[in-house]
């Protein structure tokens, strides 16, 4: 069980990340941890495992969690063994069996003869037979390192897990074993993931913004469905507040009118009175207090609605504020663009694919492009834009314009600031304020302009690729995305969604997000062997 109250937390530049986090994680739990990028999610899974001090507040927690972090570089100096914090035990255990069986081993084993059992079964469910627990960190990929954390759930056999992106570095086989792992475990689970297709096998979503921590009681879909319906009624409320600014706006119009009108009579029958200047002075000046006064009435009622309308646009959903309105391809629909035949690739006279590779990719299609990490995808995609000749076969392409998103966002310049790199797009020569407006649709204020891009996170590159894609003259023929959700949190993945789905061109998607593949309404796959 796990006991969160008035849980605060203070960067060393004295920021507030969050304050007043209260949650009760019951047994046998499994729950999602979402929120935006910056809420401060990583760090509350650090403050729950005993890693980082809350600023204020308790955490009472049953028993000590087991940890996945979602990077490993801290680990590199260690060996597999020193990384799980089992190296001890298991000499202890060797030594036991080549019969040093002395006071010492026997209290560093502590009784836990199936530590070596474990260990295997470990290694054989998450497909890890061919690594030596010897063997350093530094050595092995992300997958791999990724798989060594999920195996030393299996060997400890902790009541609490807590897993940071556990599905980030793995491919298909690994998130389908991931999977399932959820989905039979008895352990308390608390899961930070944008993977959708992970988060529909947990049973409670927990939302962590400014207000703290908000409960939904079912799997991501049904979060979603109750965040539409909290959408949906947000929009009529903003639709209706609008509305009131309107006519507000025109009742101080129809008023102003009326009492210019009745100004202007009044002056009128003072002249034809012949009243003196004293008393029509006395006259205007109490005539211009009164109009004042009734301006003040007005404005200050305006003011107020248009405050209450800025409140509520601020509370919708980001994807919501956006336009992309992306220009469509200028190629029609079903002209073939690329043609392979009987093409494969090799490095050091080997080759990638054991079988050739024949394949045409015509206007308007979208496909995923898959295989096991390894298997050539990359190579593939550079063949496609131009970049390699295949080794043999033929490739024929007729794609004049191609965008390459790939998971670093290499398109955008981190030597230029925000305002300079969406020039950089500007190919029809739109005025200054009309790049401003651009981007702020995309959520990039005049506080943003002069930032720099090597400051930018994943999920910020990616929203001002899109604007920059925007502000170009033509929308390119052929749109190819390298793991484009792997750094996004759930918000920015729904923002690139909704982006690709008004895109009409051809679309070509190296992804492990099923879910992702799904929204984006992919049609076929190429799989590499």
């Amino acid at each position: 069980m796990v006991t969160l109250q008035h849980i605060a937390y203070t960067h060393p530049n004295q920021d507030i990340l969050f304050q007043n986090i209260n949650l009760t994680l019951n047994r046998h739990h499994k729950a999602a941890l979402i929120g935006n990028n910056g809420a401060g999610k990583s760090t509350l899974l650090k403050i729950i495992a005993g890693d980082l001090p809350p600023a204020d507040g308790s955490v009472k927690i049953s028993s000590k969690p087991y940890y996945v972090p979602q990077l490993f570089g801290q680990f590199n100096h260690l060996t597999v063994a020193q990384a799980l914090r089992i190296e001890t035990k298991l000499a202890a255990f060797k030594e036991i069996l080549d019969g040093h069986v002395t006071e010492e081993n026997l209290e560093l084993l502590n009784d836990d003869w199936t530590l070596e059992e474990r260990c295997q079964e470990a290694q054989q469910y998450w497909q890890l037979t061919d690594l030596d627990l010897t063997q350093p960190m530094s050595t092995l990929s992300g997958g791999q390192k990724t798989k060594v954390f999920l195996a030393g759930i299996f060997i400890h056999q902790p009541e609490i897990v807590l897993l940071d992106e556990p599905s980030n570095h793995l491919d298909t086989a690994g998130r389908a074993l991931l999977y399932k792992f959820i989905q039979s475990t008895s352990s308390t689970l608390l899961v930070v993931s944008h993977d959708r297709t992970l988060l529909n096998l947990l049973d409670l979503v927990l939302e962590l913004g400014k207000r703290g921590i908000t409960v939904y009681g079912g799997n991501f879909e049904f979060y979603q469905e109750q965040k539409s319906i909290q959408s949906q009624a947000l929009t009529e409320d903003v639709k209706s507040k609008e509305k009131a600014l309107r006519k507000a706006k025109e009742v101080e119009r129809k008023t102003a009118e009326r009492q210019q009108k009745l100004d202007a009579r009044g002056k009128k029958k003072q002249e034809k009175a012949g009243l003196p200047k004293i008393v029509m002075n006395t006259l205007k000046n109490s005539a211009e207090n009164s109009t004042a006064e009734l301006k003040g009435v007005h404005a200050e009622k305006i003011g107020t609605i248009a405050q209450e309308l800025t409140a509520l646009r601020q509370e919708l959903p980001d994807v919501d504020r956006m336009k992309f309105n992306f220009d469509q391809s200028a190629l029609h629909q079903g002209k073939i663009l690329v043609t392979a035949q009987d093409i494969n690739y090799g490095y050091s006279g080997q080759l990638l694919w054991t079988k050739p590779l024949n394949f045409r990719i015509t206007s308007g299609e979208r496909i995923a492009l898959k295989g096991l990490n390894g298997s050539g995808k990359t190579t593939l995609i550079k063949i496609v834009l131009g970049q390699l000749e295949p080794k043999s076969g033929a490739v024929y392409r007729v794609v004049k314009q191609a965008v390459y998103i790939d998971q670093d966002y290499s398109l955008i310049n981190n030597h230029l600031n925000i305002y300079e790199q969406a020039q950089q797009f500007n190919r029809t020569t739109l005025q200054e304020h009309e790049i401003k407006i651009r981007l702020n649709r995309f959520l990039f204020t005049k506080d943003d302009w002069d930032k720099s891009c090597s400051a930018l996170s994943g999920g910020e590159k990616m929203r001002l690729l899109l604007c920059c894609l925007t502000i170009s003259n033509q929308a390119p023929d052929m749109i190819i995305l390298d793991e484009p959700t792997n750094n996004l949190d759930i918000q920015n993945t729904e923002i690139l969604t909704a982006a690709i789905n008004e895109y009409q061109g051809t679309l070509l998607v190296v992804s492990h997000d099923a879910y992702f593949l799904k929204q984006i309404n992919v049609e076929r796959t190429i799989d590499l062997a």
